[in-house]
């Protein structure tokens, strides 16, 4: 995919970049601790993570998903993120198309992930831990409603029968503005199986915070949550990224393994 689309030649934007090896990042991201923490992006390509070919969508022939070394956003075209200098250290999802999903090659157990995201105005996406729990990314600042499921930092609903249902808001309204970095940081805890493969206990996120702010904690989901990965319930599963719903940008994606 090209990255100069005539759609982007927008002037005035605000920019925001990443140096490789995680050098910048929002104050506080733990990674720089050491202490276990693996990154997921390695700060060149997409290597390590694939198309969610599953979920029904269709590939359009286009790179999907690329790299960038920056992302800028201008209120002139609030809807927009503009890619600049490929390849790079930022994760973008497709421009002018509803993208696919993006999961990682690897699969894991109980995790504490931290990741870094921007949105564009009233986008719309999602981290699925073990591709089938979703953590909400939302624009939801400046939101006067009652938080719902469907805002940032909420678990999504689950969905069978044409019907949704479930869900659990986040506690506060933790939204930056479209166009800023943001962090998620989540402890989570997938399923348990006995020896028959028979599910004894269902998946749990510990915590879930955003931007700084809890908005979840200990907070069990009884199954897969909406338009999850089309693969069972297991002790280990991958990472996915919802790319299907607006433009998202990612950096800084880090995980370690809970004990």
């Amino acid at each position: 995919m090209s990255l100069s689309r005539r759609a982007f030649c927008f002037a005035g934007a605000a920019l925001a970049s990443w140096g490789e090896s995680g050098k910048e990042a929002l104050p506080g991201a733990p990674f720089h601790s050491g202490k276990d923490w693996v990154p997921l992006l390695n700060g060149r390509d997409t290597s390590g993570w694939r198309l969610d070919t599953g979920s029904g969508k269709t590939a359009s022939g286009k790179k999907e998903w690329f790299t960038c070394a920056t992302v800028t956003w201008s209120a002139d075209s609030p809807e927009e993120l503009r890619p600049e200098s490929s390849p790079g250290s930022v994760l973008m999802n497709g421009v002018s198309t509803r993208t696919m999903n993006l999961a990682t090659e690897k699969k894991f157990g109980d995790f504490e992930l931290y990741l870094e995201f921007m949105l564009a105005k009233r986008s719309n996406s999602g981290v699925y831990h073990h591709g089938l729990y979703e953590v909400q990314l939302f624009d939801s600042y400046n939101s006067e409603k009652p938080m719902a499921f469907s805002d940032a930092g909420g678990l999504y609903q689950r969905w069978e029968n044409n019907k949704g249902f479930g869900g659990t808001p986040p506690r506060a309204n933790a939204s930056r503005r479209p166009g800023e970095w943001q962090s998620l940081r989540t402890r989570f805890r997938g399923p348990r199986f006995d020896a028959n493969g028979a599910k004894k206990s269902e998946a749990r996120f510990e915590t879930v915070t955003l931007n700084g702010i809890l908005v979840q904690e200990n907070t069990v989901l009884g199954g897969p949550t909406r338009s999850a990965m089309e693969i069972g319930e297991a002790a280990e599963n991958p990472l996915m990224l919802q790319g299907d719903h607006g433009p998202v940008a990612f950096r800084n994606i880090w995980i370690r393994k809970l004990p």
